[in-house]
């Protein structure tokens, strides 16, 4: 059997049949388009695992690019950019004390998306 023949069809409906109190229910209750894009984009963020590793390691503690540096084994320059992305969808936020510039995360609901993304993933 070829290769072709083995792959599964995309499961449709045997027949048309539009059960339209369900797709008015549907259609009332689905966000502005704007809203989608905006939670599309911020899904993108978190499509990068160097990004996952940042926000993980803020879970624990404030912390400063050359620390965030050194415990992922990365340069400054690398981290910097991708603090650039995370405080441009305003994931972290910062602070500076000095010469030192900190990052923390911008809110609680980060590590929400986070716990539940973990628990999702580590279901049976």
């Amino acid at each position: 059997m070829s290769m072709n023949n083995k792959k599964k069809k995309a499961e449709t409906c045997g027949q048309i049949c539009i059960h339209d109190d369900i797709v008015e229910k549907v259609q009332q209750n689905m966000p502005e388009e704007n809203n989608l894009y905006d939670l599309a984009e911020l899904f993108k963020v978190f499509g990068d695992s160097t990004r996952i590793k940042i926000i993980w390691a803020l879970f624990e503690s404030e912390m400063c690019v050359c620390d965030i540096a050194y415990l992922l084994n990365m340069t400054q320059s690398a981290i910097s950019h991708q603090l650039r992305v995370l405080k441009a969808s305003k994931l972290v936020r910062s602070r500076r004390s000095g010469k030192t510039i900190y990052y923390s995360l911008a809110d609680s609901h980060i590590k929400q998306i986070f716990e539940l993304g973990m628990e999702h993933i580590t279901e049976e």
